[in-house]
């Protein structure tokens, strides 16, 4: 049918048809669900270690890389990868319960993040010396869903010095969680507890040399956790295009490596899965 219109339209313009027209071959596409403003992950530039990490596997299938945009906040997947748009997500936790997950191709923490000049090594949340720094974290809602180290700071009790900024932020500027590190740079906080993806690039995007230490407090807070596994999510049944990009996995594990090293990614050996979320 659609060809016919198509036919059809060329007619009404006057264009004339080759005798055999045939219809065109497409390469299959990588068709992705990706936010345009949320560097190191992903913009519409194509900048993000995921919009890196889209082409190699389309490089390595034959395929192109097409993308659909939208913000990743709550209701992304419902939004995108769930109503058809898409088919896959280039970075979800393990095991994530609204899609069908990879295997993981990187396992990073959460980290301390503060100006080197002040040397403050930190690796836990139960140091006392928080109790006298500022502090900032992300804070996602006002339903309690806040990322683990704002939940362990109140277990501890310090609340009073932690400063709170907005991780979905002022979406009119570019990559809004970022803010938290800017905070960090400029001397408005001490420290920050912040996804070590997220802190690993900007600190290496600085201009005052930022130090970056993991959060080793797996099992201190249980059942918080600090450190994830991190997959690639397909919708639920499609196990033929889970299965194809387990392959590129298997196959190219050094090269992600190296990709994500490149951007400041810190790794580690073993992580916990989780689920939840969008």
């Amino acid at each position: 049918m659609r060809r016919l219109a198509d036919i059809t339209l060329l007619a009404a313009l006057g264009i004339a048809l080759p005798a055999h027209a045939e219809e065109p071959v497409y390469a299959p596409s990588l068709r992705v669900c990706a936010d345009p403003n949320n560097l190191p992950f992903s913009n519409q530039a194509g900048e993000g270690f995921e919009n890196k990490l889209a082409q190699m596997v389309a490089r390595t299938l034959g395929w192109s890389v097409t993308y659909t945009w939208w913000a990743q906040r709550r209701g992304f997947v419902r939004q995108t990868l769930k109503a058809g748009l898409c088919d896959v997500v280039m970075g979800v936790p393990a095991h994530y319960d609204l899609v069908e997950t990879t295997k993981p191709y990187y396992r990073s923490s959460y980290v301390f993040i503060s100006r080197a000049e002040r040397r403050l090594d930190l690796s836990s949340l139960d140091d006392p010396r928080l109790h006298a720094l500022s502090i900032g974290v992300h804070l996602i809602g006002d339903d309690g869903n806040n990322p683990p180290p704002a939940h362990a700071l109140g277990q501890e009790g310090i609340i009073d010095n932690v400063r709170g900024y907005p991780i979905y932020g002022d979406y009119r500027q570019p990559n809004p969680p970022a803010r938290l590190i800017d905070a960090v740079s400029a001397g408005e906080i001490d420290v920050a507890a912040a996804w070590g993806p997220l802190a690993g690039y900007f600190a290496k995007q600085s201009s005052v040399p930022l130090a970056v230490t993991p959060i080793d407090d797996d099992g201190r807070f249980a059942p918080l956790r600090f450190r994830f596994a991190i997959a690639m999510g397909v919708r639920k049944g499609d196990d033929v295009l889970r299965d194809r990009l387990n392959g590129f996995i298997d196959d190219n594990k050094a090269a992600i490596t190296a990709l994500l090293a490149s951007y400041g990614v810190p790794l580690v050996g073993s992580a916990q899965t989780a689920s939840g979320g969008h």
